[in-house]
């Protein structure tokens, strides 16, 4: 069980999504900010920086929107569904680009590979997240 399952079971307030989505949706997003941040930082320590300026730029941005992201989720008291959906959509077209991005150095370099693959997860758990708040 995951300390994010934990802090919505324990939660006073009802989450006005289902547990399940909300929490690997949460999960994902902090996943995926780290692995954009390292991604980020790696592709700085590579040789060839100067064709994965757009690289970094994707995956600080992914890194941002993904934490923001998942801090927006965890919070119940007040549960703002625009904001929610606002952010699910942001997030999921920023993993979107990331992954985009990724790929395209993924055969280079291996940590472009890892990030991609967080990110379509994350963008997956997003769109998931989304159709659950659509309901």
């Amino acid at each position: 069980m995951t300390h994010a399952l934990q802090m919505l079971e324990t939660h006073p307030r009802r989450s006005a999504v289902p547990s399940v989505a909300l929490v690997e949706c949460i999960d994902a997003c902090f996943d995926c900010s780290q692995s954009c941040t390292a991604c980020a930082d790696a592709c700085l320590g590579e040789d060839d920086v100067g064709i994965l300026i757009r690289c970094i730029r994707l995956c600080q941005d992914c890194s941002d929107t993904c934490a923001t992201t998942g801090r927006i989720l965890s919070r119940q008291t007040e549960f703002a569904p625009p904001l929610a959906l606002a952010m699910l959509q942001s997030c999921a077209d920023a993993c979107r680009r990331s992954a985009e991005e990724c790929e395209l150095h993924a055969h280079h370099h291996e940590h472009c590979r890892v990030c991609a693959d967080a990110c379509r997860r994350c963008e997956d758990a997003c769109r998931e997240t989304l159709s659950s708040l659509a309901v």
